[in-house]
């Protein structure tokens, strides 16, 4: 079993930053896939973006990309999920994802962009 926190979302104008956190609570190093998806109100979960071991394979949902960034660090245990140039369409609930023996989810967590 596989527990995954995260951290760091809120309110923030159109325009503005966010930094997601995701930590798991085995090694992060063990972890194949981590991931980030997204629920906005009315709509299903989609996959923004998502990141393997070693960086080998990184992508990124059409909408985000150019202004999302996936990382993940081994030395602090932690996946990130950087947001700049946020728009009111990113609104949603963000979840952290990891596929080890088995899918695994956060508890996700509130973006709300608006002014």
């Amino acid at each position: 079993q596989v527990q995954l926190v995260e951290s760091g979302g809120g309110l923030v104008q159109p325009g503005g930053s966010l930094r997601l956190s995701c930590t798991p609570s085995i090694r992060l190093y063990d972890i194949y896939t981590m991931a980030w998806y997204r629920r906005a109100p009315g709509k299903e979960r989609e996959l923004v973006a998502s990141i393997t071991r070693g960086d080998i394979a990184v992508y990124y949902v059409d909408s985000v990309r150019g202004r999302f960034i996936i990382s993940r660090d081994n030395a602090e245990n932690m996946m990130y999920l950087q947001m700049n140039d946020l728009k009111p369409e990113d609104t949603a609930v963000y979840y952290c994802n990891a596929i080890y023996d088995t899918g695994y989810w956060g508890q996700g967590i509130q973006v709300t962009v608006s002014s």
